[in-house]
């Protein structure tokens, strides 16, 4: 194994439940001394709404296909970096459950820590995955990231 090993994306998108030790084990190696990790849960309130629960929807295959872009981007921006795992949840997600489980590998943790950022900012912005915010007392309300919109009204 060692440094001969190839770097790998770990990309899924499923109504599985998430696991930060699954996606942190999918980028560990030998040659990197640092994994950074973001892990994005449903919160319980938005705006003064009390929220119960998430629900993701997603066109998977064209989904796929950014998060690749991404982890294209990544290389390119940070060729240090080794392993990628991205991993979203489609359907309901409760509340302190993950929605997005984000692993990112390199030598350094500069690196990592600094494509992790930039790769769920990018997700939020260009993936086709919509979020429906189901509240206690208020029903539901589809969500469109704030980044998507503006990066859709920029290219109009």
């Amino acid at each position: 194994m060692g440094d001969t090993e190839e770097p790998q994306e770990y990309i899924r998108i499923s109504s599985e439940k998430l696991s930060a030790d699954e996606v942190s084990q999918l980028v560990i190696s030998p040659s990197c001394g640092a994994v950074s990790i973001f892990i994005g849960t449903t919160r319980n309130n938005f705006e003064g709404k009390k929220v119960v629960s998430l629900e993701y929807e997603s066109y998977v295959p064209m989904a796929e296909m950014e998060i690749k872009k991404i982890a294209s981007e990544i290389r390119q921006q940070w060729p240090s970096v080794k392993h990628i795992a991205v991993h979203h949840r489609l359907g309901l997600v409760p509340v302190t459950e993950a929605s997005v489980a984000i692993a990112i590998s390199s030598p350094h943790r500069g690196d990592a820590q600094d494509a992790v950022k930039y790769c769920i900012n990018t997700l939020k912005a260009t993936v086709p995955i919509w979020k429906k915010e189901l509240y206690e007392e208020d029903g539901y309300t589809w969500k469109e990231n704030k980044e998507y919109f503006w990066k859709k009204k920029d290219n109009i």
